[in-house]
């Protein structure tokens, strides 16, 4: 009886201490973030923009809305273009001041 308990005491032992898997399957892997994107989001709604660039999908951004939901936004929006233009126009201007 003694030697049961030890071996389930044991067990639980290694499967609590063994170090979690790091990869992911390789269907998870290629899966792009956005599947399907949102077309009439305006501006005021957003708190922040992320940008996704992956070698298997399309640029991806990925907008988180003041409610805290997360919605994947159409990059061909033209306010979305403007931001983008207006952020690599910034970012040559301080390229050239350095």
């Amino acid at each position: 009886m003694d030697v049961k308990l030890l071996a389930v005491v044991a067990a639980l032992v290694l499967l609590t201490h063994a170090p979690a898997l790091e990869g992911k399957p390789i269907s998870l892997v290629e899966r792009c973030y956005c599947r399907s994107t949102v077309n009439n989001l305006p501006r005021s709604y957003i708190r922040e923009l992320r940008f996704i660039q992956t070698p298997n999908c399309p640029f991806q951004v990925v907008a988180k809305l003041k409610t805290n939901k997360e919605v994947c936004v159409n990059p061909a929006i033209r306010w979305l273009q403007q931001y983008l233009k207006n952020a690599i126009n910034k970012m040559k201007k301080s390229k050239q001041t350095i």
